[in-house]
């Protein structure tokens, strides 16, 4: 008679060394705190023997002893005469054959061996297991990235859907590493993208998911700008200047109003550097996006004039609505003033918040405005700068 093949069957009896050797591992390679796991495994523990045993309610405690190496379950039960519930209550009989000095009325702990764990209940506590991983993981990668909402991250680009155009990048290292989406909308246009290409996002919102943390990033927020100037600038990191507003159109042409309390810094030329090696730095960054960078002015006359620059400017004068304001430029200044399709205009008005109408020095300021006479207004609110 031919021998059968006896396979080797795994004992279900929880071997205490391993299981403490498995959480300090997943404590050092995941960085999941060890008291976590072990209430997420304790819970997994008491769900998976309720599963297999329904009838049981909160009466099932499981102890884990990592000083002496010991995973424990307990189910408290009441001794009875008669027992009508055999997983709340106990008779008296069997509750002397485990602890001799039971009493009617006594409320008595019985330990449960791990080996009477069934086949399903086993897998529940494992899926418990592993979805309490997960769910630190994503708490431990939310924590990171909620911290550094409105910063600026290097990601490396992993894939750039051909149908949406959308790149994918990973952002972080290490247990704290994350997926993010740059969606065609929050793309510069013009500028193009190659997988294992090194890119700098703004991080706009993290937002908690099903699915775990989602990462919302841009490359044509103003703010982009704000905390590449910051990078490139120690004045404006360490407040000695300070970014009053940011107007951008994106891949095209940013304007940045900047100021200083201390009459001995040009913020303009701080923001510049020597030879103008910051601004062109951070001008490469962003691929040939013109910056523009103005001194900030509390005055309303001189930082609308200051805004549209490189336009020289005759005149502003502020009407009496307060938000807006007539500026008179040279005849030769008037479409350098506007810029191509009202470009310039356009940022200065946002920059400003200020409705700006302009004419040339050649159109009488009693007369209607000419053909040529443009007015700009900031129909949007001001793009908000995040400090």
């Amino acid at each position: 008679m031919p021998k059968r093949n006896a396979k080797a069957q795994k004992s279900n009896e929880l071997d205490a060394p391993e299981f403490f050797a498995a959480i300090n591992m997943i404590e050092k390679e995941r960085g999941i705190p060890k008291a976590y796991m072990l209430d997420k495994i304790t819970q997994a523990l008491v769900s998976a023997y309720k599963r297999d045993h329904e009838g049981i309610g909160d009466n099932v405690t499981v102890e884990a002893d990592e000083e002496h190496a010991s995973v424990r379950m307990f189910i408290k039960k009441d001794v009875v005469e008669t027992v009508d519930n055999e997983f709340t209550e106990i008779s008296l009989e069997e509750a002397r054959l485990s602890l001799p000095h039971a009493q009617l009325g006594d409320l008595v702990r019985m330990e449960i061996k791990p080996r009477n764990f069934g086949r399903i209940a086993a897998q529940t506590a494992r899926q418990v297991i592993i979805q309490g991983m997960r769910e630190a993981e994503r708490g431990m990668i939310y924590d990171e990235f909620s911290s550094k909402e409105h910063e600026l991250l290097t990601g490396v680009i992993t894939r750039i859907d051909p149908r949406s155009g959308a790149v994918s990048l990973r952002i972080g290292s290490g247990n704290e590493a994350t997926d993010a989406f740059l969606s065609a909308g929050e793309q510069v246009k013009g500028e193009t993208y190659r997988e294992g290409d090194r890119l700098k996002v703004y991080v706009v919102e993290v937002r908690r998911s099903t699915k775990g943390p989602q990462v919302l990033i841009s490359r044509t927020h103003p703010g982009l700008v704000k905390r590449l100037f910051e990078l490139e600038v120690p004045e404006i990191y360490d407040g000695t200047v300070e970014v009053k507003s940011i107007a951008r159109e994106a891949g095209s042409r940013t304007k940045l109003a900047v100021w200083s309390a201390d009459p001995n810094v040009d913020p303009i030329g701080a923001c510049v550097g020597p030879r103008g090696q910051r601004v062109n730095n951070i001008v490469e960054e962003l691929r040939g996006e013109k910056v523009d960078i103005v001194k900030y002015s509390d005055d309303p006359a001189e930082y609308v004039a200051a805004a549209l620059s490189p336009a020289d400017v005759i005149s502003v004068t502020t009407l009496s609505d307060g938000k807006s304001c007539r500026v008179v430029v040279p005849d030769d200044q008037l479409s350098l003033a506007i810029g191509k399709e009202g470009q310039n205009a356009r940022l200065a008005a946002k920059l400003t918040g200020f409705k700006i109408d302009i004419k040339p020095a050649s159109a009488p300021e009693d007369e209607e405005p000419l053909e040529e006479d443009v007015v700009i207004e900031d129909q949007d609110q001001q793009e908000e700068i995040q400090a």
